[in-house]
């Protein structure tokens, strides 16, 4: 089925809308995957900053899911029989893009300017360059998907309120938004590393109870 970029992910429309790329979501998503465990690995090894190995294999198997979870919720969507009303919202207005981006820049201002260990601990006091280029690469990547999740959630709730969907589609609907929760949740698996970083703990883990809580009440008003 033919795809409208307004129709798409941001995310989706760079991977599909490079010409001659052509490559499958499938394979997009093992090459992101590749290279950035690829690097994680190498540079860990390069600059000896092991503790930071694991906290970045972690980050990069969360930011695959994603692209994973964007690729399924993105296809199921643009299924529905909604109206154009709903698509141009949950797609067309790239506000995952600017929620991301806000998300993104909170992070950069807690690890900079805000007291704490964490880069420390993982990098040690003086960080390589490299090292702090793919840091803050992969960072981007998951605070993008938790931009998406949470927009999901909100035209979730928009479209219960305001779309009358079959018996059919609503219970497609319904399982969409349960995959939203989960897709949320896989974020917990960074917590262990965020355990001495009350801040980041409570984004991350209030961000994950805040989507349950929306899909959930879409779930219910579906």
């Amino acid at each position: 089925m033919s795809r409208e970029y307004g129709e798409t992910w941001v995310y989706e429309s760079l991977v599909g809308g490079i010409p001659g790329l052509g490559i499958s979501r499938t394979l997009a998503v093992a090459l992101q995957f590749a290279i950035f465990e690829v690097g994680v690995v190498a540079l860990g090894w390069y600059y000896g900053v092991w503790n930071a190995v694991a906290a970045g294999t972690v980050a990069v198997v969360v930011a695959a899911v994603g692209s994973v979870e964007m690729h399924r919720l993105g296809a199921k969507n643009r299924l529905l029989g909604t109206p154009p009303e709903h698509k141009r919202l949950l797609f067309g207005s790239s506000i995952e893009i600017v929620l991301g981006v806000l998300a993104f820049i909170a992070l950069v201002t807690y690890l900079f300017a805000w007291e704490n260990t964490l880069l420390d601990r993982l990098f040690g006091s003086q960080p390589p360059i490299p090292v702090v280029y793919l840091t803050l690469l992969v960072l981007w990547d998951l605070t993008y998907r938790i931009g998406t999740s949470w927009w999901s959630a909100v035209v979730a709730l928009w479209r219960a309120v305001h779309v009358d969907l079959s018996p059919e589609e609503r219970a497609t609907v319904r399982r969409l938004d349960a995959e939203n929760i989960g897709f949320s949740a896989v974020q917990l698996a960074l917590v262990p590393f965020l355990l001495t970083e009350p801040v980041l703990l409570g984004a991350v883990v209030g961000h994950v109870l805040a989507v349950a809580l929306v899909c959930t009440a879409a779930i219910l008003l579906t």
